[in-house]
């Protein structure tokens, strides 16, 4: 594994300090192509020097051992070291950064609320964990589903770190909708900007163009102005984005796990680095009644970023039809609050 002198070496300038970084459910599909992502320098920068903590359960020690292997064998010249463990009290000391990946997957026929009661348990301990020996201002990306409501849980369970400082991921959802939209209009990925996903990472989703701009031979345009069909923006591209994990699982039979992999790092990343000027991205974050959300629970917004700390946009347009799905997308939450608190409360 690297040492010091390496990383200066490969920077060609004295190293930062190594940032620390917990992966739960290290062993797992998601993190397979995390992992690499996020040690040669996609997410943290590429003069940032960083420490790998690797959680999983007792059972998967011998694959996470394989993992902490292939890690050596990449010859990564940021990565400092690797620190496997089924230790949460291991795992979460002293980290910067958090991606809660590890939770029960979703199966084939399963809706997201199937997993809650087992899910909440995991994120109650590792806020727990996170409380006692995490950095107070340490980044949390919740991945594991609910995502929203695991967040939540994780945040309600660590009061000592602000509730800022604990994020859902709906960043897939948001490539998704960017990817539906470029096909499309047939242009680059890099030419749609600010598709909105509202609410819960859930089948009630909100994928939202209307606020999109999108450049279609060398003019830019909004969305609805380019696509110029309503009804495809209110039905087959929001049931496409809100089924697509679902899709997926029908032909892999397994979840996403590459896009997933690539959201994480993109949110982590827009997190650290900030947005860029005029843009916005979808993140799960804690609810200040914006856009008439209920407060106080995780949900999806456009955000932008500086100095490490989001922002909710204001003054965007919702029409009747978007407002009407928000509706339902915030009963959801607050539905999934009430039974994760009492399962909570139960344990």
């Amino acid at each position: 594994m690297s040492c010091d002198g390496e990383v200066q070496e490969a920077s060609g300038k004295e190293s930062a300090e190594p940032i620390r970084v917990v992966v739960t459910g290290a062993a797992g599909q998601i993190a397979y192509s995390l992992l690499y992502m996020v040690a040669k320098g996609d997410v943290f920068g590429p003069e940032q020097p960083l420490i790998l903590h690797l959680l999983d359960i007792p059972p998967m020690m011998g694959v996470l051992e394989g993992v902490v292997m292939e890690l050596d064998d990449c010859a990564l010249p940021l990565l400092v070291s690797v620190v496997p463990t089924a230790d949460p009290a291991v795992a979460f000391k002293d980290v910067d950064a958090a991606f809660l990946v590890g939770a029960m997957p979703r199966k084939q026929g399963m809706e997201r609320k199937d997993l809650l009661s087992a899910n909440v348990k995991i994120f109650k301990v590792q806020g727990e964990a996170l409380d006692k020996y995490a950095k107070k201002d340490v980044k949390v990306l919740v991945v594991g589903n609910p995502a929203n409501t695991n967040a939540l849980v994780c945040s309600h369970y660590a009061p000592s770190i602000p509730k800022e400082n604990f994020t859902a991921m709906t960043r897939l959802d948001q490539n998704r909708a960017q990817a539906q939209i470029a096909g499309r209009l047939g242009v680059r990925i890099m030419k749609v900007k600010n598709v909105i996903i509202w609410g819960n990472h859930s089948a009630t989703q909100v994928p939202d163009a209307r606020n999109a701009s999108v450049e279609v031979n060398g003019t830019v345009k909004t969305v609805p102005e380019a696509v110029a069909d309503d009804e495809f923006l209110k039905q087959q591209f929001l049931e496409t984005v809100q089924k697509r994990g679902a899709a997926v699982i029908a032909a892999r039979k397994m979840s996403s796990a590459m896009s997933a992999a690539k959201a994480a790092s993109d949110h982590m990343r827009d997190w650290f680095a900030g947005t860029r000027d005029g843009e916005y991205v979808s993140m799960g974050v804690i609810s200040d009644g914006s856009y008439g959300a209920p407060k106080d629970i995780v949900f999806s917004f456009p955000v932008q970023i500086q100095n490490r700390q989001w922002k909710i946009v204001q003054g965007l347009s919702v029409d009747e039809f978007t407002r009407s799905k928000l509706d339902v997308t915030a009963k959801e939450l607050l539905e999934e609050k009430e039974e994760a608190m009492a399962v909570c409360a139960a344990d």
